[in-house]
């Protein structure tokens, strides 16, 4: 079962809690950020359900107008028993599916940590395989020690992806001063 939420959920984090923490341990959002986000109205969470437990987690933010209007995932974690079975793959199916409907996005961005281990290689071909497209700039933000890439997935058959990565941090970090903005 797939359900996106738009307003805070004590029940939901109870189950998808432990997910978001084991997937990021440094570096996450705490959970009074995420609620502020979600009651600020500029983020989704995404659940999926698997037999009765919870799944897949993911924190989803839009940017842009139309007709060029991008979702951002903040944040995507699958249940660590869970992975390579093909689970995020239909997780961001039907988050794309969602973003389309409710929202008329034309590309989906992802920011992914553009460090050179096995693990860093592994979730870059994650995302390809998902159909995103790597740029080739690397962004280093002040307040986090590790740069990242900018992944790009367009919905629109046909469009190319022609940017280096620099406008598409310029949608994140835009969505990122949302996010921490008081009131």
């Amino acid at each position: 079962m797939f359900n996106t939420l738009t307003h805070w959920s004590n029940e939901y984090w109870t189950m998808i809690g432990p997910i978001y923490r084991e997937a990021f341990p440094s570096g996450a959002k705490p959970e009074g950020l995420l609620r502020n986000m979600l009651e600020k109205g500029i983020a989704a969470m995404h659940v999926l359900m698997c037999e009765g437990e919870s799944g897949a987690i993911a924190v989803t933010g839009l940017a842009g107008s139309q007709p060029d209007k991008k979702l951002i995932i903040d944040y995507m974690a699958v249940r660590a028993d869970l992975r390579g079975q093909g689970i995020g793959r239909t997780f961001l199916g039907k988050i794309r599916d969602w973003a389309v409907k409710e929202h008329g996005v034309s590309s989906i961005i992802i920011e992914v940590e553009a460090g050179d281990t096995a693990a860093h290689a592994e979730r870059f071909h994650f995302w390809e395989r998902c159909g995103f497209v790597r740029t080739v700039y690397v962004h280093t933000y002040i307040w986090v020690p590790e740069p990242y890439t900018a992944m790009l997935l367009p919905l629109n058959p046909g469009d190319p992806v022609t940017d280096d990565g620099r406008s598409l941090f310029r949608y994140i970090e835009s969505f990122h001063k949302k996010a921490y903005r008081r009131g």
